[in-house]
């Protein structure tokens, strides 16, 4: 008759007390804190310690994080650093022969121009 051999260990699953979860999710929430270092220094992965959290803020709130969710108001404000508005000359210049010059301005009726650029060529 062959021999069975039992090998007995330590159950590698561990039972967290809920107070000791949220001692913790205490550490991850301080500032500058890192999910993978508290995680290493508990030696448990990240991905429970995020399933903790969400369960954690989940009971907590009651709400889904669509209804947990709002918009703030916002007020936008120019720039002050902004530099100032230079007025642009949005004019051009038509040298004609003659040493003639005419100067266009902005929003010029075409037909009128056509018919003083006539004008001066003849």
């Amino acid at each position: 008759m062959g021999v069975v051999e039992i090998i007995t260990g330590v159950e590698r699953r561990r039972r967290w007390r809920p107070e000791d979860k949220v001692r913790i999710l205490a550490e991850t929430e301080e500032p500058g804190a890192s999910i993978a270092i508290v995680a290493r220094r508990h030696d448990i992965s990240r991905g429970l310690l995020w399933h903790w959290r969400r369960a954690m803020h989940g009971s907590q709130a009651g709400l889904s994080s669509a209804e947990g969710s709002a918009f703030l108001p916002v007020t936008v404000v120019g720039d002050s650093r902004a530099a100032p508005q230079v007025p642009v000359d949005r004019s051009i210049q038509i040298m004609l022969p003659g040493g003639v010059c005419v100067r266009v301005g902005r929003g010029a009726d075409l037909k009128v121009l056509r018919g003083v650029l006539m004008a001066l060529r003849s």
